[in-house]
């Protein structure tokens, strides 16, 4: 389990103030806290393993916050303040960086030992035995 340090550019993230959504009386109505990132995969400055990690998850992987043209996108809208919304955001993308950043073990293919096999071929033979013995009883 090898995993790279990988920090994000600032540069790299634009952050955009929107108004947040649900209740929240007045102050939602004319307060744009609400943060939205956006963070272009292929301009970044990130190794180029870990991006083609973070497109795969956008193209096979079903997370919705990675568009099919490379752009992960970033909602936060928890606290009533931009900067902690800013940061909340920051820290979500930063831990999808990290999933990125982890290279899965290789898996090498086994094949079962040979008790391996009798023993699952003598616990089948026994079920298939005791399946059988279920039969309607018979008078000869």
């Amino acid at each position: 389990m090898r995993r790279a340090a990988v920090t994000i550019d600032p540069a790299d993230v634009e952050f955009t103030a929107i108004r947040a959504q649900g209740a929240g009386g007045q102050n939602v109505n004319k307060v744009s806290s609400a943060a939205h990132l956006r963070f272009e995969v292929a301009a970044s400055s990130l190794p180029d393993a870990v991006k083609a990690r973070l497109l795969a998850f956008g193209r096979g992987g079903g997370d919705r916050r990675v568009s099919t043209d490379g752009v992960i996108v970033i909602k936060a809208q928890g606290s009533r303040s931009l900067e902690q919304n800013k940061a909340e955001a920051l820290q979500r993308l930063q831990a999808l960086v990290d999933a990125a950043a982890h290279v899965p073990k290789a898996r090498k293919a086994t094949r079962p030992t040979l008790a391996s096999k009798q023993r699952r071929l003598a616990g089948k033979a026994e079920r298939s035995q005791l399946k059988q013995s279920r039969g309607r009883v018979r008078d000869p």
